[in-house]
C-alpha cells in the first residue's frame, strides 16, 4: 500500500474535507485523528474513531481512515493497519496494529473471542427489563430492490450480545452492550429483533433518514497480551449522545472537552 500524495495529505491535515455523498454531513473541521489517540505503544494504537468516517475506502469516493494513516505513524515507517472494523456511523475504540506480527496476533485474538468489547447505544424506544442476553444467530439476505442486510436466522452464524439499560430520556433508552461475537451489524439487528427497538438513527434497520447517523459508540476495548500489559482503551462519552439528554453513565469516560 502506497502513501497518498504528500500535498493531499498535508491539505487534509490542515482542513477537513466534506464527504462527497449527499447522505453524509462533513466531519468536524477540527478533526485530527492524531488528537484522538486513546492508547499507544510499540505494537498497538487505539483511536477514538469519529462517527461518519469509514474504515474502508467507500465506493462514493469519500475520505476514509486510509487518508489518515500517514499521520498515525508516530515515528514508524509503516502505516498502522486496522485490526477490526467499525461501521461508518459508529464512533469509538478502533484498534490498529503497528507491525504485521502484531496485526496477526490481534486478528487471532478477535477471531478467538479473546477481546472485551463494550458499546453504548441509544434505542428508539424503551425495552422491557433492565438487562439480559440476546442469543440470535444472524444470516445475510439480499434483494435487488433493497440490497443486503442481516437478519435473525436459526441457521445463521452464532451471535450473542449481553445488554443492560442505563438510562431513559424522552422515550428513548441508553443501553450498554457487551457482544461475545463480532458479526456484521450484530448489535443493530439484536437491538431490533432481540429487544424490539432499532438503534436511533439507523437508516437500514430503523427509521433513520439519509441525513441521520446510527447512535452506536464503541465505548471500551480490552485486548489481553501474553507478556505485555493488556491494551485497555476507553473512548469519551459522545457529545451527540449528550445532546439527546443522556449523561455519561457510571464507568464511562467523560465527554470530550
Amino acid at each position: 500500500m502506497s502513501p497518498p500524495n504528500p500535498k493531499a495529505a498535508t491539505a487534509f491535515a490542515i482542513r477537513a474535507f466534506p464527504f462527497r455523498s449527499d447522505r453524509r454531513r462533513p466531519i468536524a473541521r477540527s478533526m485530527l485523528l492524531s488528537d484522538r489517540v486513546l492508547f499507544l505503544d510499540g505494537e498497538a494504537l487505539v483511536i477514538d474513531k469519529p462517527e461518519g468516517l469509514p474504515v474502508d475506502p467507500p465506493r462514493d469516493g469519500s475520505l476514509s481512515l486510509e487518508n489518515h494513516l500517514d499521520s498515525l505513524r508516530f515515528g514508524f515507517k509503516r502505516w498502522p493497519l486496522p485490526v477490526h472494523r467499525l461501521d461508518r456511523d459508529t464512533s469509538g475504540c478502533l484498534l490498529l496494529a503497528r507491525n504485521p506480527k502484531a496485526h496477526g496476533r490481534f486478528t487471532r485474538a478477535f477471531e478467538g473471542r479473546a477481546v472485551e468489547k463494550q458499546y453504548l447505544a441509544i434505542l428508539d424506544g424503551i425495552p422491557d427489563g433492565e438487562r439480559g442476553t440476546i442469543d440470535l444467530p444472524l444470516a445475510k439476505v439480499s434483494t435487488a430492490e433493497a440490497g443486503w442486510r442481516m437478519v435473525g436466522d436459526a441457521k445463521g452464524k452464532p451471535s450473542v450480545s449481553h445488554w443492560e439499560k442505563l438510562a431513559v430520556a424522552d422515550g428513548r433508552a441508553l443501553l450498554r452492550f457487551r457482544p461475545e461475537t463480532g458479526r456484521t451489524h450484530q448489535l443493530r439487528v439484536h437491538a431490533l429483533e432481540g429487544l424490539g427497538f432499532a438503534i436511533a438513527g439507523d437508516p437500514v434497520y430503523g427509521a433513520g433518514t439519509g441525513r441521520d447517523r446510527t447512535l452506536l459508540h464503541a465505548e471500551r476495548l480490552v485486548v489481553d497480551r501474553d507478556v505485555k500489559p493488556p491494551i485497555i482503551a476507553e473512548a469519551p462519552f459522545p457529545d451527540r449522545f449528550a445532546a439527546l439528554g443522556f449523561a455519561a453513565p457510571e464507568g464511562a469516560a467523560p465527554t470530550r472537552g
